[in-house]
This record gives structure tokens, C-alpha cells and sequence, in this order.
């Protein structure tokens, strides 16, 4: 049992990234589809698919590299924490380095970048920054 599956999430994208593997498995669940949507739409990860298997299912990330193999993922952390959940407003979702990077938030539309957040005018729970 895991206290924090999205923690999980990052830590095996993390790990991976740090070893060079084209791809990680983790088990799925729909935030975490979410938060995968989220990093491929941005353009932090190659792609991701679901894998159905007779139990929850798996999620497949494809890691994404530059052209000369240097990281596009630089840090993946996790802001809103089982024992300290951050709730943010609109106008309190941080920029990360400015722009540069990412914070991606579970709102009640769905799980959002800081970017689309903003267009759509919704708040909701700061899951992680990325950059």
C-alpha cells in the first residue's frame, strides 16, 4: 500500500529519467492520466498510453530526450502533500522559473498546466511543479 501514488509517479519518472530508460510503467489511476496528459501536452514526455490488464491497469510514459540525449525533465516535485494538501486560487498558482516550467493543479475541470488554469479562470489543488 502507498500513502502517496502520485509521489510514487514522480519518483519512477524521476528514477528512470536519471538512468536513461525510454519508457517507465506505473500503475494507473486517472489523475495520473491526468498529470501524464498534462507533461505530454507541455511537451515533457514522448507520449503515454494505458495498458489494460485484469486489475487496475498500467500507464506507459515515454520519455522524451533532447536531440544530443540531454534531459527534458530537469526536476519533478511534489507541492501538495497527504499530510499538507496546497490549495491555490487562481491568482496564487505560482510561475515556475518565470514561465519557463510548469505547475500542474487538479481542478473540478480536470487536471491543468498554470497556463490553462489561468485562460479557464479555476483554482484548485497544486499537485507538482516541473521544469
Amino acid at each position: 500500500m502507498w500513502s502517496d501514488p502520485i509521489a510514487d509517479m514522480l519518483t519512477r519518472i524521476r528514477n528512470a529519467a536519471a538512468v536513461r530508460h525510454r519508457q517507465v510503467m506505473i500503475p494507473a489511476s486517472k489523475v495520473k492520466i491526468g498529470i501524464a496528459k498534462v507533461l505530454k501536452q507541455e511537451g515533457y514526455v514522448e507520449s503515454y498510453d494505458v495498458i489494460e490488464d485484469s486489475m487496475q491497469g498500467m500507464l506507459r510514459v515515454q520519455l522524451k530526450y533532447g536531440a544530443r540525449g540531454e534531459d527534458v525533465l530537469h526536476s519533478l516535485r511534489r507541492e501538495s502533500k497527504p499530510g499538507c494538501r496546497m490549495y491555490c486560487s487562481v491568482s496564487d498558482i505560482p510561475r515556475v522559473l518565470d514561465g519557463l516550467g510548469i505547475a500542474i493543479v487538479s481542478t473540478s475541470h480536470g487536471v491543468l498546466s498554470d497556463r490553462q488554469c489561468r485562460e479557464r479562470n479555476v483554482g484548485g489543488e497544486l499537485l507538482c511543479t516541473v521544469y
